[in-house]
């Protein structure tokens, strides 16, 4: 997000370096302007998440919400520090109580007119309801597929008109697994080639920086002396911890399922159509949008740096190198934008 600081970039980096980021935004009152932005819903990101009578943990427990659920929420309000993140107190009023934010994805509910007509290459895509859930062949009684949620990423292939249904579906095809589904296309929209273009192209590459503050979780970019973005993000938790060091942006992908499924035996994950993909190591060190939490502001990645989905898409677009529209993946070797993690 777009917030501006009045330190400068050098001031910055030496608050970073010794540790003291933290403290200097907060007493410049900038934390609460770096909580994600109001939403009208909210999805319940994992099963038995508590609704309390208070903003509080040591509130009255009204009941526990089931995953993928999806609430109203009637308004934000200051409360306790999430467990082991003390940059989130943000609480969501909610179905007759209080729910930590961390636990709950920000939605909205946007459908879409059908587009007929895509590139022969394909075209990208992104969900715009709480969830959508794919089908192994355009029909709507036909085999679920797997679950997409709000604001992950898909490559369409094809436009599908079903002419007994007369539905309209997009196949999208998941490069990890080598498999196509299909999606109704009032849930997924196009994007637009314009929305892929490279943000300041009159800023020179050497002049761009996204420094890292792992003790803050902050993700800052510079162009120059000038401070143009600022987001709270979630690094990787112990034993995955997030590489410091220098690096660059040097592969990027806008749609990439990741998962460790054969290479895990506890915590595995496996996470369709992560969204804005900036890895800056060969290792799968990236930063993303994030659909599993909204819990910014602590540790708890598998290595990557989790962002808001719009502000990895921001981070995306401004880094070099740019991804084509009609690419979904470059790989170049010794360029990109600098990356410095402290």
């Amino acid at each position: 997000m777009n917030i501006k600081t009045p330190l400068s970039r050098r001031d910055f980096l030496k608050l970073s370096a010794s540790g003291a980021l933290g403290l200097a935004l907060s007493e410049m009152g900038l934390y609460r302007a770096l909580a994600a932005p109001p939403a009208s819903r909210g999805r319940i990101t994992w099963s038995g998440i508590p609704l309390y009578d208070g903003p509080s943990f040591n509130a009255k427990q009204l009941k526990l919400f089931g995953i993928d659920q999806v609430y109203e929420l009637e308004s934000e309000v200051e409360g306790d520090e999430g467990y082991g993140n003390p940059f989130n107190k943000t609480w969501y009023q909610m179905d007759g109580g209080y729910a930590y934010s961390g636990w709950i994805q920000p939605v909205e509910i946007r459908y879409n007119k059908p587009v007929y007509q895509i590139p022969e290459a394909g075209q990208l895509g992104e969900i715009t309801v709480p969830i959508s859930e794919t089908r192994l062949t355009p029909y709507t009684y036909a085999k679920n597929g797997y679950r997409l949620f709000y604001g992950t990423t898909h490559w369409v292939k094809k436009v599908i008109v079903t002419a007994d249904e007369k539905s309209v579906w997009y196949e999208i095809y998941d490069r990890q697994v080598q498999k196509s589904f299909y999606v109704p296309s009032y849930n997924l929209r196009l994007i637009p080639d314009e929305e892929l273009t490279l943000l300041s192209p009159n800023i020179p590459n050497a002049d761009k920086l996204i420094h890292v503050d792992l003790k803050a979780q902050l993700v800052t970019a510079f162009e120059g002396n000038q401070q143009v973005f600022i987001s709270r993000c979630s690094s990787g938790d112990k034993g995955s911890r997030t590489p410091v060091g220098e690096f660059t942006t040097y592969h990027k992908g806008p749609s990439v399922h990741m998962t460790n499924q054969g290479d895990a035996v506890t915590n595995v994950y496996d996470l369709p159509g992560v969204p804005w993909c900036s890895f800056f190591t060969g290792y799968g060190n990236a930063f993303h949008g994030t659909y599993w939490h909204n819990d910014y502001g602590r540790p708890r990645s598998h290595g990557c740096v989790n962002l808001p989905s719009e502000d990895a898409k921001w981070l995306y677009r401004w880094s070099l190198p740019n991804v084509p529209p009609a690419a979904d993946y470059v790989h170049l070797p010794g360029e990109g934008t600098k990356v410095q993690i402290v």
